[in-house]
């Protein structure tokens, strides 16, 4: 990672900087999935992934989770999932003669929703108080959930039938979406030499990577990346793109046709944290225009929703936030 010259780079900086290294050196291919993983760590956000089967989105997370001190759980979302099997329920213990709330997988540190579009709503709803809320409701009791809580959610673009569509509501909780795509064949074909060698180790070995980081190194971490500098004309410039979205018909008929509901404030806030995250992963204790585009399509993509004319037309909401960017100037 290049590091500005006459920067001071923290230790944690540097700790993060190897964490990134090491993970691109276990899964191959997909940078971009690595970055939006640590900044959303670091900007303490929720994650949605949508790519094809394969691309490594489940070792992705597995792997973080690995190397840092925290615990994994993957759930698989299927259409006879339960609430309960995501929150835990009460369980009757003849020994005491009274119920016992056991615990479900969103206890864990770091949880991957596989395929969470195959759920229906009433799992989906108890999954948005555990992310929105960081805590969950059984029966008249609230349990809390760990401070460092980081739900992974993916959906395949590919087989839709069988599947519900996010709410609005819950969609808005992901501080990012972000879509992969296949690697290229220079990275497929290191895929394969590391599997093959991945292979062998396991037939001699089954240890785990040792923990790189601890909870509190991410805490402090995440306090390091809220402190980074942002200068009032960067907070105007975000401000402005947020609000170009609700207020399409400012910038032409084209505009106004296409969008039909606009970013919310969380929209706001999330480009605001995950650009300082992303500075801060840089190495710099300040934020550049450069920082809020590189993550700014994975912000508004899914809270900026497209009209029926627009998804006629065949227009995608990348398109629409590029064309944002173009209308709405520069600091």
């Amino acid at each position: 990672m290049d590091m500005p010259e006459n920067q001071p780079v923290s230790a944690l900086q540097k700790s993060f900087a190897r964490l990134r290294d090491d993970l691109q050196h276990s899964i191959i291919g997909q940078p971009h999935l690595i970055q939006c993983l640590l900044v959303a760590l670091l900007a303490d956000g929720h994650l949605l992934v949508e790519g094809a089967p394969g691309l490594a989105k489940t070792t992705a997370v597995k792997a973080l989770a690995s190397r840092i001190e925290a615990d994994f759980h993957r759930v698989q979302f299927t259409p006879d999932l339960l609430p309960a099997d995501l929150t835990g329920t009460d369980v009757f213990r003849p020994q005491s003669g009274g119920f016992e709330f056991e615990r479900g997988p969103l206890f864990h540190n770091i949880v991957l929703a596989d395929e969470i579009n195959r759920a229906p709503a009433k799992v989906q709803s108890a999954l948005l108080e555990a992310m929105a809320e960081r805590q969950i409701t059984v029966g008249r009791s609230t349990w809390h959930l760990p401070e460092l809580f980081m739900v992974m959610a993916t959906q395949n673009p590919i087989e839709q039938e069988g599947t519900f569509a996010l709410p609005e509501a819950q969609l808005d909780r992901f501080v990012m979406h972000v879509k992969i795509a296949y690697p290229d064949a220079a990275a497929e074909l290191a895929i394969l030499r590391l599997a093959r060698e991945q292979a062998r180790r396991d037939l001699h070995s089954h240890d785990e990577p040792s923990a790189m980081l601890s909870q509190a190194d991410v805490f402090a971490a995440r306090e390091a990346a809220l402190a980074v500098h942002m200068a009032p004309a960067l907070e105007e410039y975000i401000t402005q793109l947020v609000l170009a979205s609700r207020d399409a018909g400012r910038y032409g008929p084209e505009m106004k046709r296409w969008i039909a509901w606009g970013a919310s404030p969380r929209a706001t806030i999330a480009l605001d944290r995950c650009a300082r995250a992303h500075a801060w992963l840089e190495g710099r204790d300040y934020v550049l225009p450069d920082d809020v585009h590189a993550i700014v399509h994975e912000v508004l993509r899914h809270r900026v929703l497209l009209s029926y004319e627009a998804e006629a037309e065949g227009v995608r909401s990348d398109q629409v936030i590029a064309r944002l960017l173009d209308l709405v100037p520069l600091p």
